[in-house]
């Protein structure tokens, strides 16, 4: 059984949310949450959330213990980017590129196995 959880448009870019997503690549969900508490990222912060979410969709909408459950795959993609300008010397114009990436998670249960 896999449960899913997505987490679109985060204000991070894709190169730094790959950091941060492969450290808990492979992990038990609940290990990777108490790992994601302790990095100093903005990117780990939101990730928490989404494993929290993860578990919770397990939970409630499967019937699946949260404690069994694995990371099988987890990938940041990157998203749509907010493009900015800014003034530069002489009349010029700068672009300011604002990225975002969105976030998936999918977990298996092998407590039943």
């Amino acid at each position: 059984m896999e449960v899913r959880a997505h987490l679109g448009r985060c204000r991070v870019s894709a190169r730094k949310a790959r950091l941060v997503v492969d450290t808990v690549r492979g992990r038990p969900v609940l290990e990777a949450q108490a790992m994601l508490r302790f990095i100093p990222n903005k990117t780990a912060f939101e990730l928490e959330k989404l494993m929290k979410s993860l578990a919770a969709n397990a939970e409630n909408n499967y019937d699946l213990d949260p404690r069994d459950l694995y990371i099988k795959e987890i990938y940041a993609d990157e998203g749509p980017t907010m493009r900015r300008f800014r003034a530069k010397a002489r009349g010029r114009v700068g672009r300011i590129n604002k990225r975002t990436c969105s976030i998936t998670v999918i977990a298996e249960d092998r407590g039943a196995q």
